[in-house]
């Protein structure tokens, strides 16, 4: 090899190692890396921002202006009503759900229809009394197989269709890839109905730590005349409390939430404070206040001045490893944290020392506001209202749904590419109404169109160095057969997939599937069909997959709780995949 090729390897191992290793932004990493293969001449700069310019990352912007317009149209919550109607067992209940999630996910991102199926089954599994933790990884896995079946089901089948256009000048047809996608689809079903209900634990989600919540919130009174009057909050030392700390104040009939410490204390102010019950002895002895009637009080979350939401902490969020203290989250974010879950467990003790972790869910007490300021940023994964959320305007669902019918019929026909009939959609939605521009804005997610467009860079730079040609050439010179070549493939992706995004992982084993056929001399269609599948196939941890991740609170769940249901489940999906991949596109 020479040094462009051995560069071009350093680049991808370093990208790996900093992916799994940091919590580096992935759009940063990815561009580091694409501006390294440029600086050092492995890659020309046209050669290197070729991504870009990709009908697969161009098709995906617009689909996800599509599936905004589903979203806000309330379509998903529409279908979702009609059919998860009221069932008397907790398998019929996760047909329910399964079924309406996988056709779904076949046409919009997954993450849209998980994001919008969780506050609805939350709510639902309550009024049936059935544990969301065994609906809501279900939820998950049934999304990611129902979008191996279109071609716009995930992005990274997208992904995988611009490559094959730029390298091959061939495109996949929208349903193509349903001859492997359905069979996965209902084998892998089929597996998740009969032994979710057994594998995955019983396990209430954080809505059930609303009921704990209440036992800890206590009410004082700033006493008239008391030492406390006209001082700050910080001053009265009422920051630095060992049992609780200070969420609301209560001032001549108006709520005052998320107040800084430097708020100035007025007489007959209602204090409440959040924390342990100890929190209400801690208080008696402070100079200056007075219990309101002498008891721990509930939280009255239905106050038309209060609102809790659910937020789930993001990869990209800003002050991971930071206590909530040194984070400042309520004068960033204008929200009390109530409490925080993490791997299904309700943190104990002072939340103002918990540091956050990727994962975390955080029950907040916030304004109306809220949920619509934070859905489109990327410090939190799903940001859901859990009480007297105002559902969204129904009747121009219909109409969305419409447009949606129209794209998947204009591409499956071939009257047009899949990349016009996405812009044909996009533009249909904004022109009709279902979605504003200022939130077709805010919902592409540009950090994810820059890692996948970078790292296109890195899957040309192994593919032009020779490096992809040269571990071809290992790998065929121990495997002798396209079978096992195949098998060899699809695992290494899972584990990329596992590691990494699941598009850096599709672009990163393109050109060694493309190398690996070229050396046995077969065709290349069956191994980046195995890629394309492998790169969406990650159940087996809760980092792996977006979706994985946005249900751990939620549910409840564990890191084990993915292994158990997720290792049999890749090992179902990895062999119905690769029996089924050479029957269809032979070698």
């Amino acid at each position: 090899m020479g040094i462009d090729a051995w560069l071009s390897i350093a680049a991808v191992v370093a990208v790996l190692g900093t992916l799994v290793f940091t919590r580096i932004a992935p759009d940063a990493i990815l561009v580091g890396a694409m501006a390294f293969l440029i600086f050092t001449d492995v890659l020309t700069p046209q050669q290197a921002l070729a991504g870009f310019a990709n009908t697969g990352v161009m098709t995906i912007a617009a689909l996800y202006v599509v599936a905004a317009a589903l979203k806000e149209t309330g379509a998903i919550k529409w279908i979702a009503s009609l059919l998860l109607g009221q069932p008397s067992t907790l398998r019929r209940a996760q047909w329910r759900v399964m079924l309406p999630a996988s056709v779904l996910s076949a046409f919009m991102n997954n993450t849209t229809v998980v994001a919008m199926f969780i506050p609805a089954i939350q709510d639902w599994s309550g009024r049936l009394r059935l544990p969301p933790s065994k609906l809501l990884l279900p939820l998950s896995y049934i999304s990611i197989l129902g979008g191996t079946c279109t071609l716009i089901g995930t992005s990274t089948n997208l992904v995988v269709d611009g490559l094959l256009q730029s390298r091959q000048g061939i495109s996949l047809g929208m349903f193509e890839l349903t001859w492997v996608g359905l069979p996965i689809l209902i084998v892998g079903g089929g597996f998740i109905l009969l032994f979710a209900g057994w594998l995955l634990p019983q396990r209430d989600g954080t809505s059930s730590q609303l009921d704990q919540i209440r036992e800890y919130s206590v009410e004082v009174d700033v006493k008239p005349g008391g030492p406390l009057v006209g001082r700050s909050i910080a001053e009265a030392g009422l920051r630095n409390l060992q049992f609780g700390y200070l969420t609301d104040i209560q001032r001549g009939g108006e709520l005052l939430a998320a107040v800084p410490p430097e708020t100035r204390l007025q007489a007959d102010d209602t204090l409440i404070f959040v924390g342990a019950p100890e929190c209400a002895r801690e208080l008696r002895e402070v100079r200056g206040l007075v219990p309101t009637n002498g008891n721990v009080q509930k939280l009255e979350i239905a106050h038309h001045r209060r609102c809790l939401v659910e937020a789930v902490i993001s990869p990209d969020f800003t002050a991971i490893g930071q206590s909530v203290r040194e984070s400042r989250f309520r004068s960033r974010f204008q929200a009390v944290i109530l409490s925080i879950s993490r791997h299904g467990r309700r943190l104990e003790g002072k939340l103002g020392d918990v540091e956050f972790q990727v994962g975390d869910t955080l029950l907040l007490e916030t304004g109306q506001q809220f949920v619509e300021q934070y859905r489109y940023r990327k410090d939190f994964l799903l940001v859901s209202q859990l009480n007297d959320s105002t559902p969204p305007n129904f009747q121009k669902a219909p109409l969305s749904l419409g447009i949606l019918g129209v794209m998947v019929l204009l591409s499956a026909t071939n009257l047009t590419s899949i990349l016009e009939a996405a812009f044909l959609a996009a533009g249909a939605m904004l022109v009709s109404g279902c979605l504003t521009m200022g939130k077709a804005r805010r919902y592409i997610d540009l950090s994810v169109l820059i890692v996948i467009a970078a790292s296109f860079s890195l899957g040309t730079a192994m593919s032009e160095s020779g490096a992809a040609q040269a571990i071809a050439e290992q790998v065929v010179g121990q495997i002798h057969t396209p079978w096992l070549a195949l098998l060899f493939v699809y695992v290494m992706t899972v584990l990329f997939t596992e590691m990494i995004t699941n598009n850096a992982a599709a672009v990163l084993m393109f050109p060694i599937a493309m190398a690996v056929s070229d050396q046995l001399g077969v065709d290349f269609m069956p191994f980046v069909i195995a890629v394309t599948i492998a790169a969406s196939a990650s159940f087996m941890t809760a980092l792996g997959y977006q979706t994985n991740l946005m249900v751990m609170g939620p549910g409840g769940y564990r890191m084990h709780d993915y292994l158990k249901l997720g290792v049999p489940l890749s090992l179902i999906v990895g062999v119905v995949s690769v029996t089924m991949i050479p029957l269809i596109w032979h070698f």
